[in-house]
């Protein structure tokens, strides 16, 4: 997999957990942004997605609202 995987969280999000946790035990790299303490990265998520709800999965440019895993799963092996 060449496409980065950034995921914009915040901290009381379930979601978001499960997301991270999917991730990791995949052993899929990613960056996590925390977008209740960082401004910049709530508006950059706001402007790729469209949506101010967490999570929100990128890869590469493709974008996830929520944690849907076959999407992820898709978009990864393809």
């Amino acid at each position: 997999m060449t496409d980065q995987v950034v995921l914009y969280t915040t901290p009381t999000c379930p979601w978001c957990n499960k997301a991270k946790s999917y991730l990791a035990k995949k052993g899929i790299p990613f960056a996590e942004y925390n977008v209740a303490q960082d401004a910049n990265k709530y508006t950059e998520m706001v402007s790729r997605s469209g949506q101010t709800g967490v999570p929100v999965i990128t890869i590469g440019n493709q974008v996830i609202v929520g944690f849907d895993q076959k999407k992820i799963e898709e978009l990864l092996e393809g």
